[in-house]
């Protein structure tokens, strides 16, 4: 019998359990799921389960040194917590979330102990390393050069399920989604030139992607493209790019809040407790004793009213006099209050996750320049059971198989960008409809500029 522990059950463990659930039988795993409230999932599931403050050392502690594999679905500000008791009784972790400076610190002891420490094994990160790294390593194992590497992922609402003028619903945590691209520039490097995109300029810089069937994506760009030079073996790539998918329009108006001042998290809002939405934006703007606070706005972003914009905006009810209903916070926090309400993901609605990846090479055999697209589109079945679940929860999953049938034989700390590591997960998640297409076009070169 091995044992799997499992740290949280929110909304993106849900096909990760289901998975090693409906395998416990014949795998001979008994599965504990830990968190700190109950979850109405794992109950349906019957998986054993225990109220758990992940900063009590020694209840974590207990739990950890049962374990055969520890899986942590936490936020990762508390994987440091469960890696400490992970080195404590030499188990390995397994995480989605992205490698930390804490866990790197500590790779010699991972290696000494046999242990394997797998992170940024979800959708992305996760699914986008696997499957750029299939196509990349097939196009050097084929001898063609190269040149460009681009990768967009976003997580959407599906068409079905698409009823306001954003075209967008949370599917994920909000919080991330109001401070995107935060923190400092966005940095890539195209042509051999490393550009910089600062973040008030941010969601002004797009690229639009077409998908077939799903039409057309807006694409802004990561905060750090860079890093992934390394992790990819790109150093000879002369340009590397990855960003976020949003549909058309949605960039442009989110704009207006980053100009505005309303994405800030560095500052509380005086009296935001007595506060409307209306007040609030107006805190934003200047004084005029007869314009009104939504011609001030239009006014001040230099947005028409005819522009596509106006819809967005009003639709929000950024204008209403409704209190806002908090006793603390910054404005990206009230903004954060905002959007849950107004673009939540309901019961029966349906979320999609499109991912897409644009190399381009020279051919080793004609010297003609080829560029191939890689897509990826899983739509949800329900608010639960979203495509965002499945995407962040099965790649998680089936590495856990892996290893615990010991198919991975890895140690260290790793991310999934190892043959042996992907090749496996991505042939069973085509099982899953989790499938990516490909396409390829010859391409008239064209001369540089800067």
């Amino acid at each position: 019998m091995k044992n799997i522990l499992i740290f949280g059950a929110g909304r993106s463990s849900v096909f990760l359990l289901t998975y090693l659930a409906e395998r416990a039988l014949k795998y001979r795993w008994h599965i504990k799921v830990v968190g700190a409230e109950e979850s109405d999932f794992v109950k349906r599931l019957k998986l054993s389960f225990s109220i758990l403050n992940v900063r009590d050392e020694f209840a974590r502690d207990q739990e950890v040194r049962e374990a055969d594999l520890v899986i942590s679905m936490l936020p990762a500000r508390f994987h440091k917590l469960v890696m400490q008791s992970c080195l404590k009784f030499s188990k390995s972790l397994f995480t989605a979330s992205y490698e930390s400076k804490e866990m790197q610190l500590v790779e010699d002891e991972v290696k000494s102990k046999g242990l394997l420490f797998l992170n940024e094994c979800g959708l992305d990160p996760g699914l986008d390393h696997m499957s750029a790294m299939r196509v990349i390593n097939h196009i050097k194992q084929e001898g063609h050069k190269l040149e460009a590497f681009e990768s967009f992922t976003g997580g959407l609402v599906a068409p079905e399920s698409d009823d306001n003028p954003w075209h967008y619903k949370f599917s994920w945590n909000p919080r991330n989604v109001v401070l995107a691209g935060q923190g400092g520039p966005a940095q890539f490097i195209q042509k051999g030139k490393v550009k910089y995109i600062p973040y008030n300029r941010l969601f002004r810089r797009t690229e639009l992607i077409k998908i077939d069937d799903y039409g057309w994506f807006e694409g802004y760009a990561n905060r750090d493209s860079l890093s992934y030079i390394g992790k990819y073996g790109l150093q000879e790539v002369p340009t590397v790019y990855r960003g976020t998918l949003r549909r058309p329009g949605f960039c442009k108006a989110w704009n207006v809040f980053v100009q505005l001042g309303a994405t800030s998290d560095d500052h509380f809002i005086d009296n935001v407790e007595d506060m409307t939405y209306r007040e609030f934006i107006n805190s934003f703007l200047y004084y005029h004793p007869a314009d009104t606070i939504d011609l001030k706005l239009y006014h001040s972003m230099q947005i028409s009213m005819d522009s596509e914009i106006v819809p967005k905006l009003e639709w929000l009810g950024i204008f209403e006099k409704r209190k806002i209903g908090l006793k603390r916070a910054t404005p990206a926090q009230v903004m954060e209050k905002l959007l849950s309400e107004k673009w939540q993901l309901m019961p029966d609605d349906k979320d999609m996750i499109v991912m897409w990846h644009k190399f381009e090479y020279l051919d080793r055999n004609t010297k003609e320049k080829v560029e191939k697209n890689s897509s990826l589109v899983v739509i949800g079945e329900s608010g639960e059971k979203t495509a965002m679940a499945k995407t962040v929860g099965l790649p998680l999953a089936v590495a856990a198989k892996l290893f615990l049938t010991k198919k991975l034989n890895q140690s260290g700390i790793c991310i999934p960008t190892q043959p042996e590591i992907y090749e496996p997960i991505l042939d069973e998640l085509e099982k899953f409809g989790i499938k990516f297409t490909e396409t390829e076009k010859r391409l008239v070169v064209k001369q540089d500029s800067e």
